[in-house]
């Protein structure tokens, strides 16, 4: 005799789904701080952005729910059609509603061994089945997601670059993908870091957006332009995906300080060179210094570096977060990536950077 329900049960797969754990934001000690486990900007934000965000006053009305200030600086800077860009909350919503708009029970879609957990997150919460593919030397493999493609396959989640292990696939390699793709199954280019690549056979997608019926682009002013605390995002797709998801998008999924700041941020792209500049030089200078010590780091072409550790007993990576914490730099464990034995390092001001490389080296050589 079936035992009656005493409370509400969420659906098949919600329970399944590991919560989201952010980078921690806090040291061991009360000193100085170096925050360098979410992958932010050490620039700061735009001035022109600073200066938009404060001039919205008006808190009591709602905000343009179509963001169209802020859809059009995107399309003005990237020569697009604005009407072919949505915005929203971060990436992250961009992602969750792609899922809400494309999957259902008995729908797969698939994703890197390696890739971004929200993923993840947004394929179970639509009633889906998540499908791992595995990756070659921490690099999505184009053959290893292809052969897991079956007629359930309803979208295909490729970070590029990817976090948190930093590679890239070059651009014939995502072509390859798309082009043996069913047209029925949607891939989405999440570009989080598209900006800071500076690879001759590197595009972040737009142009393979604006030559299909199946893919969309997916962006975040998070990481380079410096606005995390005011979740701003976008994606760039054809009319008809537009359209799916904006009948699902809440109708003011924005508010107005992320919309004007947005605009304003998207628009200075004389701080965007400068936030390239900075990655360009210290992002080598981080990864030949942690190798030098001893340390093998991932080849990166973001804004960040994944460190692997010795096996031995006290210099794993757990230790090395203990003993980073208790000297202020935070940097972000990431088992639940799969890599038990790795730290991410967001690359910071040189003061950060340099700081980082002496803590560990002094880590290193303790008894």
């Amino acid at each position: 005799m079936d035992q009656p329900v005493l409370r509400p049960v969420p659906r098949p797969g919600v329970m399944q789904i590991a919560p989201y754990v952010p980078g921690k934001s806090k040291g061991n000690g009360h000193g100085k701080l170096h925050k360098l486990s979410s992958n932010e900007t050490p620039l700061g934000a735009s001035p022109a952005a600073l200066e938009a965000y404060g001039s919205v006053k008006s808190l009591e009305l709602y905000p343009d729910g179509a963001a169209t200030e802020l859809r059009e600086a995107i399309a003005k800077v990237n020569g697009l059609n604005a009407g072919n860009i949505i915005c929203g909350c971060g990436s992250d919503e961009i992602l969750s509603l792609i899922a809400y708009a494309y999957l259902g029970e008995g729908d797969e879609a698939i994703y890197s061994e390696h890739g971004f957990l929200v993923y993840n997150i947004a394929i179970l919460a639509a009633g889906a089945t998540p499908v791992v593919a595995p990756e070659t030397d921490c690099t999505a493999n184009v053959d290893a997601i292809l052969e897991r493609v079956t007629s359930k396959t309803k979208i295909v989640f490729l970070a590029n670059p990817n976090n948190p292990t930093g590679t890239y696939l070059p651009f014939d390699e995502v072509r390859r993908l798309h082009s043996a793709l069913p047209k029925s199954t949607l891939l989405v280019l999440d570009a989080a870091y598209a900006e800071y690549v500076r690879r001759n056979d590197y595009e972040a997608g737009l142009e393979l957006v604006a030559t299909s019926d199946n893919v969309i682009m997916t962006r975040t002013f998070s990481k380079i332009y410096g606005l995390a605390a005011l979740r701003v995002g976008w994606g760039y797709a054809p009319d008809h995906v537009i359209d799916a998801l904006n009948r699902i998008r809440g109708p003011f999924n924005m508010n107005s300080a992320a919309i004007a700041a947005g605009a304003a941020a998207v628009q200075d792209q004389a701080f965007v060179e400068a936030a390239v500049a900075h990655n360009e030089k210290w992002l080598p200078w981080v990864t030949e210094e942690l190798t030098k010590i001893g340390l093998r780091v991932t080849p990166s072409v973001g804004n960040f570096v994944l460190i692997h550790f010795p096996e031995e007993d006290g210099k794993r990576a757990a230790d090395a977060d203990e003993y980073l914490l208790d000297r202020g730099c935070v940097l972000r464990q990431v088992r639940a990536y799969g890599f038990d034995n790795a730290l991410r390092m967001s690359i910071g001001t040189e003061e950060a950077n340099r700081d980082v490389v002496a803590a560990l080296t002094e880590f290193l050589n303790t008894n």
